[in-house]
């Protein structure tokens, strides 16, 4: 049952089908789904909704889910980033305008440290793609990103572990007794998040050229 109430939140499509394999996986399927939900077209929601059902299900285990989602979460974070610096193939930091990169770095330079682990805390629809796109453009120091992002993930996936512990049976309830809207709420989300991700790629690789 929870396998499936997972399956229909990430929506009708093989979106649905890769949550659901990795949501079978249990740990270890936090790593592949946080390096996508990372990305620059990510599955919007689906990594704190793992999360959280794979905590309320094995509640003894939840440290262990939680650590396990900050590892691929903060994986799939450096990975953008690394790509942003130029150093693989993909640059993309050339998809970010020049302006857009010089109002980044003024807030990488103004704020430090909290402009990567406040977005690395807040919840979906606030995107963190841009944030780590502009922190590898802009050159930030590179322990520093990931110390930042690794604090950031750790508040975020440590209190929706214990939200998991404390609520689980609440929240697995809820979840059966509203799937399908749930579902139709979680699909739109994701045809939303990667409607907007293709449009910006699209939209900012035309302004760099």
């Amino acid at each position: 049952m929870l396998v499936s109430v997972a399956s229909i939140i990430a929506g009708r499509s093989t979106g649905r089908k890769f949550v659901a394999w990795m949501y079978h996986l249990g740990g270890v399927g936090l790593i592949p789904l946080g390096i996508i939900d990372n990305s620059i077209i990510p599955i919007t929601g689906s990594m704190d909704v793992v999360t959280v059902l794979l905590c309320a299900q094995g509640k003894d285990w939840w440290p262990y889910y939680s650590f396990m989602a900050v590892v691929g979460s903060v994986l799939g974070g450096y990975i953008t980033y690394r790509l942003a610096r130029g150093e693989s193939k993909g640059r993309l930091g050339k998809i970010l305008s020049r302006s857009k990169i010089k109002g980044f770095k003024q807030l990488f330079e103004k704020w430090g440290f909290s402009a990567i682990v406040i977005p690395a805390v807040l919840p979906p629809p606030f995107p963190i793609v841009p944030f780590l796109i502009a922190a590898g453009a802009t050159q930030y120091p590179r322990g520093k990103f990931i110390a930042a992002l690794a604090l950031g993930r750790s508040v975020r996936y440590i209190t929706l572990g214990v939200l998991g512990f404390l609520y689980g049976h609440w929240i697995l309830r809820l979840l059966r007794e509203h799937v399908y809207m749930i579902a139709g709420i979680g699909g739109a989300i994701i045809a939303l998040s990667v409607g907007l991700a293709v449009f910006r790629l699209r939209r900012e690789t035309a302004k760099a050229r």
